[in-house]
């Protein structure tokens, strides 16, 4: 028997260097803002609808080009990259599978076992770019994608982030982990149209000036009202593939991070 499967977890695989896992936890944070702006400003304040979108694509440029910096420098393994872009790939072929009908999504499962063995630096980059290779595969690019590329970019990231352990109870943290990443995705997405797609006299529509928790208790009506059932469909299939799948991939991907030795 091999000891290694079950003795604790190693490290996390990939190491992202200091100044770029600065430059994420930075566009991490402000991304955040851009997603929970209406609990704070009024609709118009930013200047446009538009605003936030071009602010996340602001965001993924900055760190895209810290990426490109530390791997002109040979701070980053081209090994890592060409990891990122195979797991990228998967994820853009596995999308169409689910298609979001009644909520059935494919592509959350990967992005919680590839975030949980390769860490959160690069579950985050793997959330941005399958969403974005996903987009233009499938001819989803719109104003709604950067919401899509950051959503996936923290269910990735916070499944690098989650407690050491191994054997059924990692299985079991992970499917637990899987179905909570399915409602924050459907919680994250709905803050882009919410302030602008009821009529303003509704109970439960967006309305400037309210105080937080106010203002929260609407949304989070709105949420279960128009989206629940559909997060419930994406929270139940990505649990239930990360149970059939996941001690099968996470072998995977562990067997093909001590091959690959990656040294940042």
């Amino acid at each position: 028997m091999d000891t290694s499967l079950v003795a604790a977890p190693p490290a996390r695989a990939v190491r992202v260097p200091r100044r770029a896992r600065v430059t994420i936890i930075v566009a991490a944070a402000i991304g955040l803002v851009a997603f929970f702006w209406p609990f704070v400003l009024a609709p118009g304040a930013l200047g446009s609808t538009r605003t936030p979108p071009l602010l996340f694509g602001v965001l993924l440029l900055l760190v895209l080009a810290v990426v490109f910096t530390e791997i002109a420098e040979h701070r980053i393994d081209a090994k890592a990259l060409a990891m990122l872009g195979v797991l990228a790939a998967v994820n853009a072929a596995l999308r169409p599978l689910g298609a979001g009908t009644a909520g059935i999504e494919t592509v959350f499962f990967l992005l919680v076992l590839a975030g949980r063995v390769f860490g959160p630096g690069f579950g985050f980059a793997l959330g941005c770019t399958s969403l974005f290779a996903s987009a233009l595969l499938t001819g989803g690019v719109g104003p709604w994608m950067p919401y899509q590329m950051f959503g996936c970019a923290y269910v990735g990231m916070l499944a690098g982030l989650l407690p050491r352990v191994r054997g059924r109870a990692e299985i079991a943290l992970l499917a637990g982990y899987a179905a909570v990443s399915g409602y924050l995705f459907g919680f994250l997405l709905n803050l882009s149209f919410w302030p602008f797609s009821l009529d303003p006299a509704s109970s439960i529509a967006y309305r400037p000036g309210l105080p937080v928790l106010e203002q929260l208790q609407r949304y989070l009506v709105f949420d279960a009202v128009t989206s629940l059932g559909w997060d419930t469909g994406r929270a139940v299939t990505t649990a239930v593939l990360t149970v059939l799948a996941g001690p099968a991939v996470l072998s995977a991907l562990r067997r093909a991070a001590r091959k690959a030795r990656f040294q940042p």
